[in-house]
């Protein structure tokens, strides 16, 4: 396969309707406090995992967690997904840091995540 390959499963993204109270029950499950917190976005870093609290559902508007998964070219990666039946739902833009993320639906309108880091 020519497409770059994927590097795993590092971050999962969770829409959340009470940011406050979800951060309460996220750092009891993790065990630490989060290391971005602001009224926009809280973020756990546990075992090499990020753990992302997405108030509303964010901008991208989820309804149910994302995971992303992490590649070295996500322009590469979305025209093998789109190739094999992918529908883009957000194109890749830069989320700040360099780091690029973007969505595509399956055929069966599951939402797989992909982040690229510069």
């Amino acid at each position: 396969m020519s497409d770059s390959p994927v590097r795993g499963i590092r971050t999962v993204l969770h829409p959340v309707s009470d940011l406050t109270k979800a951060r309460a029950v996220y750092t009891a499950l993790l065990g630490e406090a989060p290391q971005t917190d602001s009224s926009h976005y809280v973020g756990f870093e546990v075992g090499g995992q990020h753990i992302g609290l997405v108030p509303d559902g964010g901008p991208q508007g989820m309804t149910s967690p994302v995971a992303y998964w992490h590649v070295p070219d996500i322009e590469a990666k979305l025209a093998g997904l789109t190739a094999a039946g992918a529908t883009v739902r957000q194109a890749a833009h830069d989320v700040g840091a360099g780091r690029l993320v973007a969505t595509v639906t399956d055929p069966d309108g599951n939402v797989l995540g992909l982040i690229q880091d510069r």
